[in-house]
């Protein structure tokens, strides 16, 4: 039997219905954060929110609806906000990488010290689901005290989040590299190493042609901003980190 092949460009993939959980801004939804290497997308397949994202340009509010697609780069601090059933499909750049916790949640200060203490607060732990709801639900407040810190100072205040950021995710980049280098730019090099042997008249890869399907997932994750349904993909070449329910 053969492989699982990788998605189209190396991509990941999951669905995502967005927490309906009332926060006491009295908005719903899940937990601002930030992708370090990441550009996401969002595919809205039903219901209404909004995305709140902040950048050096300062804070977003975009509408979602559904067939809206909006997509945002490394660094775009952004937080889902359900007003009405918000379900997405996720598209990922560099999966492997996300699940290797390319995030970083926006927790005040002294939980950003150091990985550890950054753990305490982002980690869901053991226990049934709803002792892991429970403490989803106190992270993602926590990283909405954090959001609205950031937003209220500025520049400056995104700056030193993202010198935190960066500086708790030190210690995975070695593994996040053998991660792209076998996945998104694996991809990459084959496509340019097809194209090259088109040039020279030569289709050989087109006999390995294949057919692949993944049945719907279930949701199996409490993720950043929802309940998450990820799409399966061989974990072979993907580290895994104490907090695995990204999204």
């Amino acid at each position: 039997m053969t492989s699982q092949p990788m998605l189209p460009g190396g991509i990941g993939i999951s669905r995502l219905r967005v927490y309906p959980w009332e926060t006491d801004d009295g908005l719903h939804g899940g937990s601002p954060h930030v992708h370090l290497t990441c550009t996401e997308c969002y595919l809205v397949q039903g219901g209404t929110g909004e995305l709140h994202t902040l950048t050096q340009d300062g804070m977003r509010t975009v509408a979602l609806a559904a067939g809206d697609a909006v997509w945002f780069t490394p660094g775009t601090i952004h937080r889902a906000v359900n007003t009405g059933g918000l379900r997405v499909q996720v598209l990922m750049q560099n999966d492997g990488l996300p699940e290797a916790g390319d995030a970083v949640m926006t927790f005040p200060p002294e939980h950003l010290e150091s990985p550890e203490a950054y753990a305490a607060a982002a980690s869901l732990g053991d226990g049934d689901a709803a002792e892991r709801e429970a403490r989803a639900r106190r992270r993602r407040d926590l990283a909405i005290v954090g959001f609205r810190d950031l937003v209220a100072g500025g520049a400056a205040a995104l700056e030193k989040f993202y010198a935190a950021a960066t500086a708790l995710v030190a210690d995975r980049l070695d593994a996040w590299e053998r991660v792209w280098r076998d996945r998104a730019l694996a991809a990459a090099e084959r496509t340019g190493a097809q194209i090259e042997a088109l040039k020279r008249g030569d289709g050989t890869h087109l006999r390995d042609a294949t057919v692949a399907r993944i049945a719907a997932p279930a949701e199996s994750a409490f993720g950043m901003c929802g309940y998450l349904a990820p799409y399966p993909r061989d974990s072979a070449h993907t580290p895994k980190t104490s907090e695995q329910e990204q999204e």
